[in-house]
């Protein structure tokens, strides 16, 4: 069960260490597939409410690019990797090397489609094998889902069974962006992480911590 008294800052620590490592996994994978020099942080991890959840992407009818996947193993849950719009509109432009990609437009190509799929499979793929590897749990991805739509009609699937029992939820802030151009090309996303009932706690005991 998750609940505010039980989430430390130590806890937090622990998961920005361990997002780090995925972050810096993830940054190798995505320079070799765009051809240069990726860096990737994770600038602070916390805890927030569902409605500051909301607020942190501007509401929950604030249109996003969302990937969705579920937590399958030893542990369990969900996890939700967003964007708005204009960032991942940047990102993928760069990717394909189409400057007219969007995903407001109404024949969205396949080829930027897939293209988020995949950073979707990279960052989630990280994360959870540095989570796994600290952790010795068995703990891996199901295939991302994608969405282009209003964030509260995207995070619903992942609030409706840990809403019985936590009105909380794991912000892993993430910072992706071209070696030596940090400040000009920056793209910010969340990671919102929802374990099932129990799940954190297994976590943190493998974990050594209490």
């Amino acid at each position: 069960m998750i609940e505010n008294q039980k989430i430390t800052s130590l806890h937090l620590d622990i998961l920005k260490e361990i997002g780090n490592i995925g972050a810096a996994h993830a940054a190798t994978a995505l320079s070799n597939l765009l051809n240069r020099k990726i860096d990737m942080h994770v600038p602070n991890v916390e805890t927030v409410s569902f409605n500051d959840m909301m607020e942190l992407v501007g509401g929950a009818e604030t249109v996003v690019v969302g990937i969705y996947l579920r937590i399958e193993g030893d542990s369990q849950g969900s996890m939700f990797f967003i964007l708005p719009i204009e960032r991942a509109d940047r990102f993928i432009q760069s990717l394909i090397h189409d400057d007219e990609f969007s995903f407001t437009n109404h024949l969205i190509s396949e080829l930027g489609l897939s293209a988020m799929q995949e950073l979707g499979n990279i960052l989630s793929g990280s994360y959870l094998s540095a989570l796994s590897d600290f952790t010795g749990l068995k703990i891996y991805p199901t295939v991302p889902g994608l969405s282009v739509d209003m964030f509260g009609a995207i995070i619903s699937t992942g609030l409706i069974e840990i809403s019985q029992v936590s009105d909380t939820v794991i912000v892993i802030n993430t910072s992706i962006f071209e070696d030596g151009f940090q400040n000009s090309n920056e793209v910010h996303g969340h990671f919102f992480l929802l374990p099932d009932p129990d799940s954190f706690t297994s976590i943190f005991k493998a974990l050594g911590v209490s």
